[in-house]
């Protein structure tokens, strides 16, 4: 490999079986309970079958299954693209799994490497806290990208006063944040750093993340349970975004494809 290409390899060690951690990896369901919504086709995956990534807000990317081991591992990759992920699930001595990420083929300057490196490392973490909170539900994924000129302070400026909240908040703090037209959130703060906030309700993880890269700002929810409507939750909250970051007139309100990892998310 090429000294411009780069390795990131992740592993994380959680109370699951194997087995659930090959369903949270490689099933479109499992995918959306802590990653995007993904498709895979055929559903049953297998080597040479399309994966389907939706970051929200129009944003889609498709990749092919390269290898594929059933329980155990598989990779994969966009047509024509050096970057690959592979997901690697192993048994751990004593009960649990651990979950083996490794994504190569990066290319770009090392800030690049690091954004992705930081991506992974929250959503692995919403991985973990899917198990250790929502376990078994079904997911409801809602995720929204928006667009701005503005710097990190500028987008949390907008985002605080749009959600109600008076100073900075620290992880362990119960919150109430009230977004205009929607449901009020209320729930503990898990994330917060600059540019991030993520907060646990009773209903799933919801997080806000915006620190000036790529011009781009993210809204994620991970609803859990029966009664949620995806569509009419993607409207509302797409306005809602839409409504603090306009698109300019002038110009496509996302990308044709968002980066592969997206921004942090937890």
């Amino acid at each position: 490999m090429s000294d411009q290409h780069k390795r990131i390899e992740k592993a994380i060690e959680l109370d699951a079986t194997p087995e659930e951690v090959w369903e949270a990896v490689a099933t479109g369901e499992g995918m959306a309970c802590w990653f995007v919504p993904h498709r895979f086709d055929p559903p049953e995956g297998g080597v040479g079958a399309r994966v389907v990534s939706d970051f929200g807000s129009g944003n889609i990317s498709e990749a092919t299954v390269r290898e594929w081991e059933p329980g155990r591992r598989y990779s994969s990759s966009a047509d024509g693209q050096t970057e690959v992920v592979e997901f690697l699930v192993e048994g751990r001595d004593g009960g649990g799994a651990v979950l083996r990420l490794i994504h190569s083929g990066i290319t770009g300057e090392d800030w690049e490497a690091e954004y992705h490196s930081h991506g992974w490392d929250g959503f692995l973490a919403n991985l973990r806290r899917y198990f250790e909170h929502f376990r078994g539900l079904a997911p409801v994924t809602v995720s929204i990208i928006a667009f701005t000129e503005l710097d990190k302070d500028g987008i949390w400026a907008l985002f605080d006063g749009a959600l109600g909240i008076d100073g900075q908040p620290a992880v362990g703090d119960t919150v109430h944040l009230t977004p205009h037209g929607l449901d009020p959130i209320d729930g503990v703060v898990e994330v917060a750093e600059p540019g991030n906030l993520g907060i646990r309700s009773d209903r799933g993880a919801h997080f806000f993340s915006g620190d000036g890269a790529w011009g781009m700002v993210t809204v994620v929810h991970y609803f859990f349970g029966e009664g949620f409507d995806r569509d009419a939750l993607t409207a509302d909250w797409q306005r809602w975004a839409d409504g603090l970051f306009p698109p300019p007139a002038d110009s496509p309100t996302a990308p044709p494809t968002a980066p592969p990892t997206a921004p942090p998310a937890g």
